[in-house]
């Protein structure tokens, strides 16, 4: 089991850029595929991004973030990023990195270890 914690949120206004960041730690966290979902109020918990175990491999992003955000990793830290650009209020939500063992899914179900999140706040 990994233990993951994120960092970077914040207060940013319409058009601006954050990176987000996800530290992990536990036993053979490459071998992981590591995510970022996220939560508005009142909303359900949707997917954002994912990416491959072992270096990364394939990335997946969800649709409507596609174009603007990007998911990476870097194994030697143990950490995977969210690089997010051209923010619209839509994506002010608790940002959650998750990560599960195999591969790639996109349902919050299928996850079975959680950070804390970290907050975006995208002003208009």
């Amino acid at each position: 089991q990994v233990q993951l914690e994120e960092s970077g949120g914040g207060l940013v206004q319409a058009g601006g850029s954050l990176r987000l960041s996800c530290a992990a730690s536990g036993r053979d966290v490459s071998k992981y595929v590591l995510a970022w979902f996220r939560q508005a109020p009142g909303m359900e918990r949707e997917f954002v991004a994912a990416v491959g175990r072992d270096g990364g491999g394939p990335t997946l992003l969800a649709t409507s973030v596609k174009g603007r955000f990007d998911i990476s990793r870097d194994d030697a830290k143990n950490t995977v990023y969210l690089q997010m650009s051209r923010l619209v209020p839509e994506d002010t939500a608790l940002y959650y990195c998750a990560a599960r063992y195999s591969y790639i899914v996109t349902a919050s179900s299928g996850y079975n270890a959680w950070g804390q999140g970290t907050r975006v706040t995208v002003s208009s």
